[in-house]
This record gives structure tokens, C-alpha cells and sequence, in this order.
């Protein structure tokens, strides 16, 4: 069960009929269901049309499927994803921390609602998936953002902001993905372990960048090897 509260989800029954309204009204059904049972298996057309208060086939007359209907839940729900980045963003003033705090802040969105992460973030790619349009603006977008902030201050060496917003978006959803796939795994703290994993992706194109843009992966590798730790940590 997800622990996510449905708590002012529902809003006043739309007329029958009322187009914009009561799709809106389909949405926040499917919503609903899918938060309180936690599994998209589990929501069906009937008991979405059940909820609402309406037959079957005035589902289908804004939704061509349930898959249709999924990725709408999912691109609003992600919408607060949004509003989120933003907010912990506005919290810090250094765009180290600001990376930081949008890498964590990710990583807890997903595995707050993991069944609306798996479907918009793992199930079968489909093209002009409402889902992905949704994710670029609350979570890639924000990210491109705070990287070029980084370039600016000298941080990061200039390159492509895009590029590095993926790497630590590919991180952020990877620890994501394995805290909702293999929750059995010894992770330990679940945030203590984000944060570290984070923080490796965001310290190892820092340190490339000194190394200049050109190093190559086994260069650094080899050097690691040729530079054992000290026995006394350093920092």
C-alpha cells in the first residue's frame, strides 16, 4: 500500500457531460484508485466509471484504453514533482546543493509512489507519451538548470548542460528504480544511500572536469589504482 495520502484529490462531481470537467473527473478517479490499491492492475475502466459515477463507455470517449488513461494520471501526478524541484531549490542558495537537494527530492517522489513511477518510468515506451513531456518539465528541465548554474560558477567545467543532467538523472533513477525493484536489497538507509550514490555521480564529473575534458575512464582508473587510499581518511 502507498503510503501517499488521497487526501484532497477528489473535488465536486462534475455534471455529466461537462467534456474538460469530467475527464478531469476520470483522472482523479483513476488516481485515487491507483494510490489507495498501489498496483495499476488493480484499476480497471469499470471500477474508474464506478467511482466516477458513469457507464464504461463515457470513459472511452476521452480515453482510448486504460493504458491512455494511465499516462494522463501519471503526467498530472508528475506535475507535482514539479512544484517540488522548485521548492527545494528555492531552500539553498549553492547550485551544489541545489543538485543535491533535486536528486534526493526525485529519488523520495518515486519511492513514495512507486507504482506511478514504474509505469511512467518503466514500463514499454510509447511515442508522445504525455508521461515524458511531463518528466522533462518538473525533472530534466530543472536539472539542465542547476548544471548550467554549475558551468557558470566554475564547478563544472563548460560542456553540453544536457549531458550532465543525464548522468545524474540516469543515477537518481537508477537508485529509484532499485529501491521499487529489489526493496529486499541491504541499501540501509534508503536516503543515506541516494545521497551517496548521488554524490559519487556529482564528485566524478568534477574531478574529469579537472582532469581536463579529454581524460579518458581507464586513465582515471588507473590512476586510482596507482594511488591506493591513505589509511586515514582525509576528509
Amino acid at each position: 500500500m502507498v503510503s501517499v495520502s488521497v487526501e484532497g484529490l477528489r473535488r465536486a462531481r462534475a455534471p455529466r457531460g461537462a467534456g474538460d470537467r469530467l475527464r478531469d473527473e476520470i483522472v482523479e478517479a483513476a488516481t485515487e484508485l491507483l494510490l489507495e490499491t498501489g498496483h495499476a492492475r488493480s484499476v480497471s475502466i469499470r471500477s474508474v466509471a464506478q467511482r466516477v459515477g458513469v457507464t464504461p463507455p463515457s470513459i472511452y470517449l476521452h480515453f482510448a484504453d486504460k493504458d491512455a488513461l494511465m499516462d494522463a494520471v501519471c503526467a498530472r501526478y508528475f506535475g507535482k514533482l514539479d512544484l517540488e524541484m522548485q521548492r527545494v531549490a528555492a531552500e539553498h542558495q549553492s547550485p551544489v546543493e541545489v543538485l543535491r537537494a533535486q536528486g534526493l527530492a526525485y529519488v523520495r517522489f518515486a519511492t513514495e509512489t512507486p507504482e506511478l513511477y514504474r509505469i511512467a518510468t518503466m514500463a514499454e515506451w510509447r511515442s508522445g507519451s504525455a508521461i515524458d513531456v511531463a518528466l522533462d518539465s518538473s525533472a530534466f528541465r530543472h536539472m539542465c538548470a542547476t548544471v548550467q548554474k554549475l558551468m557558470d560558477d566554475g564547478i563544472y567545467l563548460p560542456d553540453d548542460p544536457t549531458t550532465a543532467a543525464l548522468e545524474f538523472w540516469s543515477a537518481a533513477h537508477g537508485v529509484a528504480a532499485m529501491s521499487i525493484a529489489k526493496p529486499h536489497l541491504p541499501f540501509g538507509d534508503a536516503e543515506a544511500f541516494a545521497d551517496r550514490v548521488l554524490g559519487w555521480v556529482f564528485c566524478g564529473r568534477a574531478v574529469i572536469g579537472d582532469c581536463g575534458p579529454d581524460v579518458a575512464s581507464h586513465k582515471l582508473a588507473a590512476w586510482v589504482i596507482a594511488h591506493p587510499p591513505a589509511q586515514e581518511p582525509r576528509i
